[in-house]
């Protein structure tokens, strides 16, 4: 069931930081909204903010502590929007303040200048067989079975997993994105917007029937989005966060 929410003006969006220890730059731009350096409106967080965050399985809680504590935080000042992704699932419990999407109710409906947005992390419209890796990397019985067998090998398999993550290269270009996206959402969606990550393209496509934005990452570059209004900006004006600038 879609679930509608108005999108702010000045609201920051955030897609694909992949946070690690290998990757710290997040930490620095969430203490910056912390002690309100930045002040979005909204805090969007549009899924795989973390490199690995899972709810069942608590060393990747302990491993991302301080970033997790600042968003709670700051959700306790203003509204903080999370969808899941592929690499943070389960996030219920971990972010009682938060609005949490998991992967069944995307995409979200929103509404923004008289707009309709759909807001998605990106994994959605997937091939099968994406999707019965997604249904068993968030099942319950399977994490807790990795939450075990990872406590038994002092963490050895998270570990693994950490160093395969920190090889990825994040920000290579997707060949034939127009294309692949028309496919994948131009007949299933009637919207103004339509905004996901996941893919890591920073591009902006215009489809049939709405306008198609896959947000870079903030990974690559860190960068991030703020919501305007303005008649020169496609809806996000791109920013680079620097810390102390």
């Amino acid at each position: 069931m879609l679930q509608e929410l108005q999108i702010l003006e000045g609201a920051f969006v955030v897609a694909d930081a992949h946070y690690s220890h290998k990757r710290p730059e997040l930490l620095e731009f969430i203490k910056e909204i912390h002690s309100k350096k930045l002040q979005p409106t909204q805090l969007i967080l549009m899924g795989d903010i973390f490199d690995a965050l899972f709810g069942e399985v608590a060393y990747t809680h302990a491993i991302n502590q301080e970033a997790i504590a600042l968003i709670n935080e700051i959700s306790l000042d203003i509204e903080v929007i999370y969808l899941e992704g592929n690499h943070d699932f389960n996030l219920k419990n971990i972010f009682p303040h938060v609005k949490i999407f998991q992967i069944s109710s995307q995409p979200v409906t929103c509404r923004f200048d008289g707009k309709k947005v759909l807001l998605a992390h990106g994994d959605i419209e997937s091939p099968l067989g994406y999707r019965v890796y997604t249904s068993l990397i968030r099942n319950s019985t399977v994490l807790s079975l990795l939450r075990a067998l990872d406590s038994l090998t002092r963490h050895y398999i998270l570990k693994r997993l950490d160093l395969y993550l920190s090889k990825k290269d994040d920000c290579r270009e997707f060949i034939g994105l127009e294309k692949f996206m028309s496919n994948r959402l131009g007949e299933k969606y009637k919207c103004d917007y339509f905004v996901e990550g996941h893919f890591h393209q920073n591009r902006t496509i215009k489809l049939k029937d709405f306008t198609y934005i896959n947000l870079g990452a903030f990974a690559c570059n860190q960068r991030y989005f703020i919501v305007k209004s303005a008649q020169d900006i496609e809806l996000l004006q791109e920013n680079i966060f620097s810390k102390g600038i």
